[in-house]
């Protein structure tokens, strides 16, 4: 059986256990996705909350209970956790996912920067007269 939540009541919970300014907030995977330096930290969806934990935590984080693989366009996204809404409702579960999700994100460079991103961009100049 599938157990729904409120969408906004989540994103607040979720809200509740960042310090205040630590995240951007962007409508994505059709929830309110949490973003740390441009690198996603967590989605609140009306199916749960997907947290970002890594490849290399990702086999303990799906050991927990309600705990599942996130799927994107039918396969597993690695390093990404679903929770269903039954392992997040208490607000010490909430937050330990969190901060699992914290501990990796915090990690990662950020993102949109060319040093970052190992890319530059040329530009073309058109030869015309």
């Amino acid at each position: 059986m599938s157990v729904k939540t409120d969408l906004h009541i989540l994103a607040e919970r979720v809200r509740g256990v960042l310090p205040d300014g630590y995240a951007s907030e962007k409508r994505m995977f059709g929830g309110i996705t949490f973003l740390v330096n441009g690198n996603m930290l967590c989605c609140a969806s009306k199916r749960g909350l997907m947290v970002r934990v890594g490849k290399e935590a990702e086999p303990e984080a799906l050991a927990r209970p309600f705990a599942g693989p996130c799927l994107g366009a039918g396969r597993p996204m690695a390093g990404f956790i679903m929770v269903e809404p039954q392992g997040i409702v208490g607000d010490s579960d909430l937050a330990n996912w969190v901060s699992l999700a914290r501990v990796y994100v915090e990690s990662l460079p950020p993102k949109g920067t060319r040093e970052t991103t190992g890319k530059t961009r040329q530009r073309k100049t058109s030869s015309r007269s």
